[in-house]
């Protein structure tokens, strides 16, 4: 097995998740929505996902902040480190709960960490493995351990309620695609906990000069009665983009570390639906790697799902197992990923 030219500056010592209230299948969202429960499995392949809206009554149950904290918490008490041990903490999300104070703020004052760097990345799916690159620069520039995490809830931007299935093609595909949760991981600059090495991270911007695949909108006082969508995607361009992009970051993270596709024993691939996942997977030439997915029973969770990927990944691997974790945002085509060493 060959040796990384790069060596750490960073180690997944723990992880955490945390997903809102009981599973909500297809039956009970397409009742919601309007639409049948086979069209949602034919066109996404996502069997439950978790919402912080009661789906009978709307009630919020629930902020971002709160399964923030919940699996920052989590992953804090399986790295059995103190909030006193803990040098920084970076939040990736693209939906925070205020503009001011930040969720990353609210999410360290609940964990009782104080006199620390909290850092917010506005971000798509891809913000959970920018949010890890960035730990690790921290950690390598002299930190000695950091709370990572990645969340996103979708109250403020899908109102589900029955009607939905006349919305434009665009922006109904989120109704079905996406729900709630949030995960964490405990970075050291030294072997601890699980003792997942970080060997390279990739991150690029690719859509200069390209639409947006995607887009999240935000209303203030001036413009809360416009009629433009809160949500839409480009879901054709993304079907024809992202496995390419997967696909690209992944030799150039295998070339990063130089390792050969035969070496890696898991895959965490980008996870728009578990329909998307299959077309993605079969463009990535690592038959002997097991798939490390979450999408069909969480739904899309955004930056959360990355995390909720590396926390069913640490326990499996063992001494000498090496993973690669892959995301693609689709918003202005951003592609990213993580090489991973047991060690």
């Amino acid at each position: 097995m060959k040796e990384s030219t790069m060596p750490p500056t960073a180690y997944l010592a723990a992880t955490g998740a945390a997903l809102p209230g009981e599973p909500v299948g297809n039956r009970e969202l397409g009742a919601a929505l309007g639409v049948s429960d086979e069209w949602i499995d034919v066109f996404v392949g996502t069997r439950t996902r978790h919402f912080t809206r009661d789906l009978a009554t709307g009630e919020i149950r629930g902020s971002l902040a709160d399964l923030c904290a919940e699996a920052g918490g989590a992953a804090l008490a399986e790295s059995g480190l103190e909030a006193a041990d803990i040098d920084f903490l970076v939040l990736a999300t693209a939906t925070p709960d205020r503009l001011l104070p930040t969720t990353a703020a609210e999410v360290a004052d609940r964990l009782g960490l104080d006199h620390l760097p909290a850092y917010q990345l506005q971000s798509g799916c891809s913000g959970a493995l920018q949010a890890v690159e960035f730990g690790r620069a921290l950690l390598g520039a002299g930190a000695g351990a950091g709370l990572v995490l990645g969340g996103d809830v979708t109250h403020r931007h899908l109102e589900l309620k029955p009607g939905a299935s006349r919305l434009p093609t665009r922006e109904l595909v989120n109704y079905v695609l996406f729900g709630d949760g949030a995960g964490a991981a405990v970075l050291t600059a030294e072997p601890a906990g699980h003792r997942v090495a970080v060997r390279g991270t990739v991150h690029a911007l690719t859509g200069l000069g390209r639409e947006p695949g995607q887009v999240v909108d935000w209303y203030g006082v001036g413009d809360r009665h416009s009629t433009r969508p809160m949500l839409a995607e480009d879901y054709k361009a993304i079907e024809e983009q992202v496995p390419l992009m997967a696909a690209e970051a992944l030799w150039d993270l295998l070339g990063l570390v130089d390792w050969a596709p035969e070496e890696i024993a898991f895959l965490l691939p980008p996870q728009l639906s578990r329909r998307m996942t299959e077309r993605v997977m079969e463009r990535l030439p690592l038959p002997g790697a097991r798939e490390v997915s979450c999408v069909t029973e969480t739904g899309n969770t955004g930056n959360a799902l990355p995390f909720c990927q590396l926390d069913r990944l640490l326990g499996q691997m063992g001494e000498g197992d090496r993973a690669l974790a892959l995301a693609v945002e689709s918003s202005k085509w951003i592609k990213a990923g993580l090489a991973l060493e047991k060690v």
